[in-house]
């Protein structure tokens, strides 16, 4: 199963200093959006998003329909089928997307440890 390009999203105090010490690890920006609160790293394939301000805690995510370039993919798992095959396996989705909807969506749900993990699909659904 391909889930979509992975990022590990931070939740930061400061952006500007988180900025700064992630891209002295080497890290380039990506996306930069920073003054609405947000930014995209990458380094080779690793890719690491900063938010300031929208989330408390870490999530692990994944961006079905999307390679490591945000970039969209010809065919992918939709994040409602994805939704669908977990609740058949009986893992909870804390927030559920609309099963019948057809563009962009996300769910979040926890591992056993409670870490939080979300599919954020930016591309419509696959034809």
């Amino acid at each position: 199963m391909a889930l979509g390009c992975f990022s590990v999203s931070l939740s930061v105090k400061d952006i500007t200093k988180s900025i700064e010490f992630y891209t002295g690890l080497g890290f380039e920006m990506f996306h930069d959006n920073s003054e609405h609160g947000y930014c995209i790293l990458k380094d080779g394939t690793t890719v690491l998003g900063l938010f300031q301000g929208m989330f408390e805690g870490n999530i692990l995510t994944f961006n079905p329909g999307w390679d490591k370039d945000a970039q969209p993919l010809d065919g992918f798992e939709d994040v409602r089928s994805i939704q669908a095959r977990l609740l058949a396996a009986g893992v909870e989705v804390a927030q559920p997307t609309d099963p019948e909807g057809e563009g962009i969506g996300h769910i979040v749900l926890s591992d056993p440890d409670c870490n939080a993990i979300m599919f954020d699909q930016h591309v419509p659904k696959p034809a």
